[in-house]
């Protein structure tokens, strides 16, 4: 056993396992509009890129996305940096982002999430970090039992963090205070419950502070363009509620050419004849296309009647299948 896991207490210790090669589905945060915390909670900085899960045993290391998509190819440079880590069995979570000016920008991150070529991948402009922040395996050890805060310690001792890698630190404060600080610069917080195991779903030991409203859509639709614009003119955007497709609106800004003629592309070959929405959407001349695509939209609030204010489009994600795009409602939490 790592000397690092050495440094537990004897209780500790009693809660580690042999640890699985397979990292599994990874732990999810709810949405709330909680303020007040006690001392039970830490905080660390809310991210806006990719979650990533990464591993290293004797068959080397190997990244996965949310939903269990390889990214080995996609992000080169972090395979690198977890190969030259004198630590040689681990899995660990953390979030991959592209900065500009010191903020998480996931229009930029979006410029490499579809490169599949590691050699198109070291060339593009763009640079990546991962920011880890949790320890699911070490020394063939599964950590996930340990209580949060004890599982960033080890986290912390047992890589070397350079460029591209990061560790994320937490703050044990208020969260309402941190939370005024954090939206002069970041997208928000997310407060963890200092004693909670690591668990392979939703929870709400894990919660998301949020700055701005932003989440992800399914794209059921678009519409032609108008005047000199190519491509299309906005996408229509929904989200599942019972097993339906509901309409949330349309978002027309966000893309560049390049992005509005390869998107265009794309969504003519999921066109259909009928739309995928659940009741009447009142668009002229509107394009119907399968619910394949999700699209990660900021927005800065829901209206009464459910529709989107200020959408802008941020880029296409493929780490959540469509039929688990829901409309995210915080939760006022009691714990």
């Amino acid at each position: 056993m790592s000397g690092l896991l050495d440094r537990l207490t004897a209780e500790q210790r009693d809660l580690l396992r042999p640890g699985t090669r397979a990292p599994g589905t990874p732990m999810l945060a709810t949405l709330t509009d909680r303020r007040d915390f006690d001392r039970d909670w830490i905080f660390e900085r809310k991210l806006d890129g990719v979650r990533v899960l990464a591993t290293r045993d004797g068959g080397g290391v190997h990244l996965l996305s949310r939903g269990g998509k390889p990214l080995d190819d996609t992000y080169p440079e972090v395979i690198e940096a977890l190969t030259a880590q004198p630590c040689e069995d681990f899995t660990v979570d953390g979030e991959m982002v592209a900065l500009h000016r010191g903020r998480t920008d996931f229009s930029r991150l979006r410029q490499r999430i579809g490169l599949t070529d590691p050699a198109a991948a070291r060339a593009s402009r763009v640079r990546v970090t991962l920011y880890l922040f949790d320890l699911l395996r070490l020394d063939g050890r599964d950590t996930t039992r340990l209580p949060q805060r004890v599982r960033k310690a080890p986290l912390r001792d047992a890589l070397d963090f350079h460029r591209p890698l990061r560790y994320t630190p937490h703050r044990n404060s208020n969260g309402h205070d941190l939370l005024d600080q954090a939206c002069r610069g970041w997208e928000g917080l997310i407060a963890k419950r200092a004693d909670a195991p690591y668990v392979h779903r939703r929870s709400t030991d894990w919660l998301k502070l949020k700055c701005g409203g932003g989440q992800e859509f399914v794209i059921g639709g678009f519409t032609e363009p108008a005047g000199s614009r190519v491509g299309f003119g906005a996408l229509l955007l929904g989200h599942y509620q019972d097993e339906h497709l509901r309409y949330a609106g349309k978002v027309g800004t966000g893309w560049d050419t390049a992005t509005l003629r390869e998107l265009r592309t794309r969504l003519d070959g999921l066109e259909q004849r009928t739309s995928p929405f659940h009741g009447e959407v009142r668009e002229r001349r509107a394009h119907w296309v399968r619910p394949e695509l999700v699209a990660q939209i900021g927005f800065t609030e829901w209206s009464r009647d459910g529709m989107l204010r200020h959408p802008r489009y941020l880029g296409l994600r493929d780490d959540k299948p469509a039929r688990e795009v829901v409309r995210e409602q915080p939760t006022g939490s009691s714990r």
